[in-house]
């Protein structure tokens, strides 16, 4: 038993000997209980946040009825230009919240040598910021919203983190730090009437609240005196002639500017520290990395000051070209304790150290078990490691030892436990808590429980092997996969100037929304500009007409209205994609008919495979692999596309499929579009491959002569199970004896003559082809039976967010952020926008961190320079790559983890993205410094760009991102090398749902069913206002995007649904609002009955029918004839009902019963005769929905 009671009563400080890292959460769980018994709190001061965060997650596994407080310190660097992250933030004021309250139980401070030797503010100010919010709590929503704003909240349109707020009318959206989730205050009045949960996924409510503790979420607290005493203070140290400063400046008009959160004293000159929170009774604890770890973050506040303090006096060289921006410091006493504050308050504190000793308390504790022998003899092609852990257990239970495994999840106790007793393991048990486990080890079990500790422990009590421990260096699985949809948001909305499509009368200039009044009432239309200056209003309810032409606005020629020349271009168009959709059936059709090797999974071999994956899988990856594994052993040729976004596994699919295939004895070959993709790959094949027995050979233009000769050998003998290598696989020299799969990378590099040699080995070979270029969701599931689609649209679950911060080009920030990377053994991009940019930047490190070595790339030089210089990065012989854009895509080097962009504003925000793309590709957490020119300026469009990608620190944001911009590189090689044509010709997403139809249409043909008819629009003119109003939803691209979802409802289920997400989001519907979804239901009704338009006035109704046709005349005389002469047809074939229609929404309502009238007669038409089976072409109708002006 550890002596929890006497170090609990001790008098003074001890020296803990004897406690591996393992075991620290267990000791803490039990101090805190202790402490807990005479209302004192157990602290712990880890060496670094890991350190923390491992012992905040775990000690409640041991003891669940223990509260764990976490206090991080900030996650920059002293003297930064950037504050720390806004969850940083919200995470250290929950927690100085929490410690503000008396303790009500077994608690556990656990914070770490950052946060400890930082001034904090005052009890007082923390318990005066924080406000308990209670259904029927007067607050007005204006002072709620001033009080946010003081807070240090955010404003924006949808909350999505902790520190968020939205306003909408009655409606206050916020995330609280520490809430775990979203709020929604619903106010009548001055009074808060409601409190609901919220998701902020989906921004609906999930539950209501007894209300919550409103934490401020920044310790910058800009109220008037603080702002004042600021000031005050910037004067006297800095003096009148630092008013300048843009930091001064900000602050002084109540702004947040990056890197405030560094003068903190001036705001709050009454700082105290950590010890001022805590009592003289609490319990403290320090890892043993405590103290050399505080050694180096002094070591670290004085080396930045005077770096600073440096910069001020003597201006770096290269300042005339780059420019410095000034940094006035604060001595360090101000915001840090001194090296002598700190020493006496950590005497105190009882001292760990894992090695066991004569001096001091032992603990008895000792570091787990080593794998390691055991992982290096099975990799040398031993005995797996399995059978080395089973026998390990074995013999431990001989010695009555109580082993208790630890797994990361419930899917790898499962595995681990499966392959565990196939090498002769036994009574192996899952455990659901500690007490459980020493249950079951006290009656000879060898308990499993899921816990995410990275090391374990020996005691005498029981041992602890973690995964860790048994497997090698894995990935704590902290948090489950989510779900890919959770991802896809509202669609991009349009901005002033870009070019649109209308289905009817072509490429035009979107200028924005504009309420037009039609008798009387007001309607929502958007305008576009066609040649000549002629406009073209359409309402906002048949937006379903319009789509985005795509991202190549220069060079493109707008339509005239009224012209023939865009219905000539669509019925060209139409045709030639209705023969590439027949010519994808058609290659399907074969494929479907040829037989190719069935591959059996062997199911040890690959749950052993799989175990050398580091990082949790995501659904998407997990179906991806199912869907591939199932096509390889379906017997029929696999022709399978798997989309993802950079980064987020796709090679590990085909690291899967690949294995299934050699297994069986076939040879698989990997095809790259580069040299130096080809040898990432090589390397990641061969590692992976290491303990299967499978042989893994490459082929480029990098690869030795005689290793290259013996690979096309070992490829005709069958010695080479893979080859990994460029398109020298296709080479007429290289021939397989048993070719069974073939894996493309990014296929849409690859020129044509390549892509039909590829073609060629298609017929009888299992063909996986991986690409980066999202796909859109509709385009894909028109492609479901042509050629098999997986997209991967969820990030990998535990890799780290890029940390991105945005500040003016300051040579001492750059300097810093490039050796903090050198000296953690890491490599840096360094980014230009031009070429002329090159100089200056080799410039500026050569004179200014002559420590790093770097290599220049830029796209003039030559292929062959441009890949040597590359490999030589990537072989890690330079510490920076400094470059242009082409760094963009295709490059995975994990060691790469820092980015600097200069000048960050000349990019856009899809290149920015991608550049963004090359770091944070492994464990590591990876910076991202976008700077600006030196004196901050920047134009508003490049302001909202960088603070968009500073914002999605969010991992799979990119995906949404990436999906909007995906008209900028296309759709990936889907449909064959004319359709970039076809894209400019009519635009991306008309393109796209083109393609669609004439997909669904051919199948239709195949099976000798109708084709589906074309798509109409029916316009409804009521004189009735049909608006969302800009009071209610005041953020006009969120509007749009409403606009936009409505326009696509198509069923009375959809729009009661997005009826009630309104209400939930915004508060009750308006009459315009409401009228809008009306309009929606009467037009779907509407388009079911033929009709294009209906016109309804005070005195009756006048149906225009699509083509003067209805579906069946016999229906329509029927339902005339019901009405007993109030309807009749016109001779002009459009149909006339006579009614008293008072006001508007009688009109509405009179509206919406025509149309389900007329849609209902023509349903019962085609339910009673079924029409003849005849494919024929359908020409698309006219669809006039539009209020047309010309100008004179």
């Amino acid at each position: 038993m550890l002596p929890i009671d006497e170090i609990a009563r001790a008098a003074r400080a001890l020296r803990l000997t004897g406690a591996p890292a393992g075991l620290l959460p267990l000791l803490m769980a039990g101090l805190a209980r202790a402490g807990g018994l005479d209302g004192r709190r157990a602290v712990l001061i880890a060496a670094d946040e890991a350190a923390g965060r491992a012992v905040v997650e775990a000690a409640p596994f041991f003891a669940p009825d223990v509260t764990p407080i976490w206090l991080p310190g900030w996650d920059c660097l002293p003297y930064d230009r950037a504050s720390p992250g806004q969850r940083n933030l919200a995470e250290r004021l929950a927690g100085l919240a929490a410690l503000a309250k008396a303790p009500a139980g077994p608690e556990l401070l656990v914070t770490t040598v950052s946060a400890a030797s930082q001034r904090l503010l005052p009890r007082d100010v923390v318990a005066g910021a924080t406000l308990e919010i209670r259904p029927g709590a007067r607050i007005g929503r204006d002072d709620l919203v001033a009080t946010l704003l003081r807070a240090g909240y955010s404003r924006v349109d949808s909350v999505a983190d902790a520190g968020d707020f939205a306003v909408r009318g009655g409606l206050v959206d916020l995330i609280p730090p520490g809430a775990g989730g979203g709020v929604r205050l619903d106010f009548f009045g001055d009074e808060v009437d409601v409190i609901r949960t919220i998701d902020p996924l989906t921004q609906l409510t999930i539950g209501k609240s007894a209300g919550f503790t409103l934490l401020p979420v920044s310790e910058l607290l800009l109220d008037e005196a603080r702002i004042r005493a600021f000031r005050a203070g910037w004067l006297e140290r800095f003096g009148a002639g630092a008013t300048s400063d843009p930091l001064y400046q900000a602050a002084s008009e109540g702004r947040r500017a990056a890197g405030l959160d560094h003068f903190l004293p001036l705001f709050e000159p009454a700082m105290v520290t950590l010890w001022d929170w805590l009592a003289p009774t609490d319990i403290l604890v320090t890892d043993s990395g405590a103290q050399a770890a505080a050694d180096a973050r002094f070591e670290a506040i004085a080396d930045y000051h005077q770096n600073r303090v440096e910069a001020l006096k003597s201006p770096p060289k290269g300042k005339a070209k780059l420019g410095a921006a000034i940094y006035r410091p604060l001595p360090p006493e101000a915001l840090y304790l001194s090296p002598d504050e700190w020493a006496g308050h950590i005497a105190r504190a009882h001292a760990t150290t894992p090695l066991p000793s004569d001096e001091g308390l032992d603990l008895g504790g000792l570091p787990a078990i080593d794998f390691a022998p055991a992982r290096v003899a099975a990799a040398a092609g031993g005995p797996p490691v399995y059978k080395a852990i089973a026998e390990r257990i074995e013999a431990a239970r001989a010695d009555s030892r109580k082993p208790v495994l630890a797994a990361y999840s419930e899917g790898s106790r499962e595995r681990l436990s499966g392959l565990l007793k196939e090498q002769g393991a036994k009574s192996l048990l899952p455990a659901a808590g500690w007490q459980d486990a020493l249950g079951m080890a006290a009656k000879g079990a060898v308990p499993i429980i899921v816990l995410g500790l990275d090391s374990g422990f020996r005691h005498a009590d029981a041992e602890v092997w973690t995964e860790q421990d048994m497997l090698g260096d894995r990935l704590v699985r902290r948090r489950s996969a989510r779900k890919a949809d959770a991802f896809l948001k509202d669609l991009q909305t349009l901005e002033a100037g870009e070019l649109v499509v209308h289905q009817d009368h072509g490429i035009g200039r979107y200028i924005g929304l504009v309420p037009i009044t039609v008798s009387g009432a007001a309607h929502d239309t958007v305008a576009l500009e066609y040649a000549g200056g002629d406009k073209l209003y359409v309402p906002v309810e048949n937006l379903d007409v319009l789509s985005r032409y795509g991202s190549e606005n220069e060079g493109v020629t707008l339509d005239r209205l009224g012209g023939t020349g865009w219905q000539q271009r669509k019925a060209r168009m139409k045709e030639r994609i209705r023969e590439i959709a027949h010519e994808l059936l058609k290659t399907a059709a074969l494929r479907a008919t040829r037989e190719a090797d069935a591959f059996e999974l062997d199911a040890q071999g690959y749950a052993a495979f799989l175990d050398k994956f580091p990082w949790a899988e995501t659904d998407d990856q997990l179906k991806a692999t199912a869907d591939v594994i199932e096509d390889l052993g379906a017997g029929r040729p696999m022709d399978r596309l798997i989309c993802g976004d950079v980064g987020f596994g796709k090679t590990e699919v085909a690291l899967r499929a690949a294995y299934v295939a050699a297994s069986n004895g076939s040879q698989v070959a990997v095809v790259c579009p580069t040299t130096l993709l080809a040898r990432q790959h090589a390397a990641t094949f061969r590692e992976r491959f290491a303990e299967t027995g499978l042989k893994v050979g490459a082929l480029s233009r990098l690869v030795p002569a005689a290793e290259a000769k013996a690979t096309r050998e070992g490829l005709a003998d069958g010695s080479v199970d893979i080859v990994v290598g460029t398109h020298a696989i296709l080479a007429k020299g290289v021939e397989f004896k048993r070719l069974g799969l073939v894996i493309v990378d990014e296929e849409q590099r690859f020129g044509v003559t390549h892509k039909e040699r590829l073609k060629a080995l298609r017929h009888d070979v299992h063909v996986l082809t991986l690409t980066a270029t999202p796909i859109p969701r509709t385009l894909q599931m028109a492609l479901s039976g042509i050629r098999e689609l997986s997209v991967i649209a969820t990030p990998p679950v535990d890799r780290l967010a890029v940390r991105t911060t945005v500040s003016p080009w300051d040579p001492v920030v750059v300097r810093e952020a490039l050796l903090r990377e050198h000296y953690r053994g890491g490599q840096s991009f360094l980014v230009v926008p031009r070429i002329s940019d090159l100089p200056d930047i080799e410039a500026f490190l050569r004179e200014e961190v002559p420590e790093v070595r770097y290599v220049t790339a830029h796209g003039q030089m030559a292929a062959g320079e441009i890949e040597d210089r590359m490999t030589a990065f990537t072989d890690q012989r330079f510490d920076v790559l400094v470059s242009t854009t082409i760094v963009e895509s295709g490059i995975d080097i994990p060691n790469a983890n820092t980015l600097i962009i200069h000048r960050a504003d000349m990019f856009g925000l899809a290149q920015l993205y991608q550049l963004r793309g090359r770091v944070g590709r492994a464990k590591r957490r990876a910076y991202a410094l976008l700077t600006t020119a030196s004196d901050g300026t920047l134009t508003a469009a490049a302001e909202k760009r960088l603070q968009v990608l500073a914002s999605l620190d969010s991992l799979g944001a990119g995906f949404e991102l990436a999906s909007h911009d995906l008209d900028q590189r296309g759709a990936g090689n889907l449909l064959g090398d004319e359709q970039s044509g076809h894209i400019r010709e009519v635009g991306f997403e008309l393109y796209q749902s083109m393609l669609e139809e004439a997909i669904v249409a051919a199948k239709a043909e195949a099976r000798g069913l109708r084709p589906p008819e074309d798509p109409t629009s029916p316009t409804i003119s009521v004189d009735a206002p049909v608006m969302i109003p800009e009071d209610y939803v005041p953020d006009l691209a969120l509007r749009m995007a409403l606009y936009r979802r409505a326009a696509d409802l198509s069923d009375k289920a959809g729009i009661e649904a997005f009826a009630a997400e309104m209400i939930d989001r915004f508060g009750p519907l308006p009459e315009g609002a409401a009228n809008l979804l009306k309009i929606v239901e009467a037009r779907n009704a509407a388009r079911k009955a033929h009709v294009q338009k209906i016109e309804v006035g005070p005195k009756g109704a006048l149906v225009t029918f699509v083509n003067d046709q209805f579906p069946n005349p016999a229906g329509l005389v029927e339902w005339i004839q019901r009405l007993k002469g109030q309807a009749k047809l016109r001779p002009d074939q459009k149909l006339f009902l006579a009614r008293d229609f008072g006001n508007g929404d009688a009109r509405l309502a009179g509206a919406v019963a025509l149309a389900r009238g007329l849609a209902q007669a023509a349903l019962r038409s085609v339910e009673a005769k079924p029409e003849p089976v005849k494919p024929a072409p359908i020409q698309r109708p006219a669809i006039p929905g539009v209020f047309k002006s010309k100008r004179r």
